[in-house]
């Protein structure tokens, strides 16, 4: 079950309970169970308030944000940066910022709602992007890149990848990308669309796949690493916790 249901149910219950138990309070016997769960709704209120409009923890599961997040990653992502959302339905009843160029962001699948994905976005609506010899271009625009040495990520993270600075003329991050040959292809963004592409260019499944992220599909924006476990991993529980999402 999604936990953000769950949470609401338990809330909900919580809360009936309050209700219940001050209405009967003193004229009938209410269990303890019952009485302890009634006042944990102010408690779940707040934990529900908070991750559904400030921020939200989410786990990276997957590659295909490396160098930029590694699997095992725990992150805080700014729920309210592109609007409050109604929990579980998703749908913004107010307006904040648009996503730009570079960022990372937390969206529905489009093909799944059920499912979270988190990509980079590098395209904005209106937008006509290339994809040539594993190089952007957006409106014309070439995003620069320069290899790097790779002095900080894990042999298995970057296996038989190179490690390059990528700018976008507005911000520089990391990307991994082989030698293998890549498929070209150029694409005309839709209104109220983005497309987004991971920073592990050779592993991940985004836009070039299964075309734009909705407007309506966004959740928020990564900011913040304040954790990692992931036991096979070579990495300390704290090795990247406290880095800035960029």
């Amino acid at each position: 079950m999604d936990f953000t249901l769950l949470l609401v149910i338990i809330t909900l219950i919580s809360g009936i309970l309050l209700m219940v138990t001050k209405l009967v309070r003193g004229s009938a016997h209410i269990p303890q169970f019952l009485d302890f769960l009634s006042s944990l709704f102010p408690i779940l209120l707040f934990v529900l308030v908070f991750r559904s409009f400030v921020i939200e923890p989410y786990r990276i599961p997957s590659g295909s944000m490396i160098p930029t997040l590694v699997i095992g990653d725990f992150i805080l992502v700014n729920k309210y940066e592109y609007g409050l959302r109604v929990p579980l339905s998703n749908d913004k009843f107010f307006s904040n910022n648009k996503p730009n160029y570079g960022d990372i962001i937390v969206f529905q699948y489009p093909q799944d709602k059920k499912i979270n994905y988190i990509k980079r976005v590098v395209a904005l609506p209106g937008d006509y992007v290339e994809y040539i010899n594993k190089e952007l271009r957006v409106n014309g625009k070439k995003y620069s890149q320069i290899e790097m040495n790779n002095d900080y990520l894990d042999a298995n993270d970057i296996a038989d990848n190179r490690l390059y600075s990528e700018s976008n003329n507005k911000k520089i991050y990391q990307i991994l990308k082989n030698d293998n040959n890549g498929q070209n292809f150029s694409y005309t963004v839709p209104q109220d669309m983005y497309f987004v592409l991971g920073d592990n260019r050779d592993n991940s499944n985004d836009s070039r796949y299964w075309g734009p992220v909705p407007e309506e599909n966004l959740i928020g924006k990564a900011f913040f690493i304040w954790m990692h476990w992931n036991p096979i991993s070579s990495y300390a529980i704290l090795d990247r916790a406290g880095k800035s999402i960029e």
